[in-house]
């Protein structure tokens, strides 16, 4: 199978973003979603300055618990340029989301969808490249403005750019600071905000995304020795 990202390499910064630009286009921001039984977080740590380390578990969506996980490494096709960051996390995700006995129903990138300068974030770019229906959930704000965030759980307000709705900002547990939600593909905001407070148990961070994080990163054995030896599927 030919591999979209084969060539990413060699692309320069101005490449990259007329590449972005038309795979803007194709980003699907209604609901074209299967019967989500199954979620997935996804993030991308770094291993040195060269190294990409992608871990995505999936987890049951009736009880949060995890029923697979991959992880993958590569080297980073390219380097740190802001509003770029997709090209050097998408090709170690592909090859995670590879990795799985099954793919998710839905994915939640570490990152951005819609909430971009481009309308191209991680997790559209994702979503494009994979098929698969995909949220950003972002711990900070990358682009546009917002008004005031409702105090309560599931409070949220549009986080607006030169006229688009492009995200939330979402409150996700009391007291603390919001995310950054967008539509990454095949998904429409509100379901986008639904699924996301669906994940979310006393923490800020979704599940999806404490498990990802916790795997990608330099604690993630504690993490790993939590995880079921083999895939668990029962429903």
């Amino acid at each position: 199978m030919h591999d979209p990202t084969a060539e990413w390499k060699d692309l320069t910064p101005q490449q990259a973003i007329r590449l972005q630009q038309q795979a803007a286009g194709e980003v699907i921001t209604r609901d074209d979603l299967p019967m989500v039984t199954t979620v997935a977080g996804v993030d991308v740590g770094f291993e040195g300055p060269d190294i990409a380390r992608a871990a995505i578990v999936v987890l049951r969506l009736s009880d949060l618990k995890p029923v697979d996980h991959a992880i993958a490494r590569q080297p980073v096709p390219m380097p740190y340029i802001p509003g770029l960051l997709s090209f050097r996390e998408c090709p170690v995700i592909l090859e995670a989301l590879g990795k799985l006995s099954r793919k998710p129903d839905l994915l939640l990138c570490d990152g951005q969808g819609t909430a971009h300068p481009r309308r191209l974030g991680v997790a559209s770019h994702t979503g494009i490249l994979s098929g698969l229906p995909t949220i950003g959930v972002g711990k900070s704000r990358l682009t546009g403005r917002h008004g005031p965030v409702p105090e309560e759980k599931g409070g949220w307000t549009a986080l607006e750019d030169r006229g688009d709705t492009i995200g939330a900002v979402l409150r996700t547990r009391e007291g603390v600071k919001p995310l950054y939600i967008s539509p990454g593909h095949r998904i429409s905001l509100p379901t986008a905000i639904h699924y996301v407070m669906a994940c979310v148990t006393r923490y800020r961070l979704p599940e999806t995304t404490r498990w990802a994080d916790g795997i990608a990163s330099r604690r993630g054995q504690r993490w790993l020795d939590q995880l079921p030896a083999r895939p668990q599927w029962t429903e």
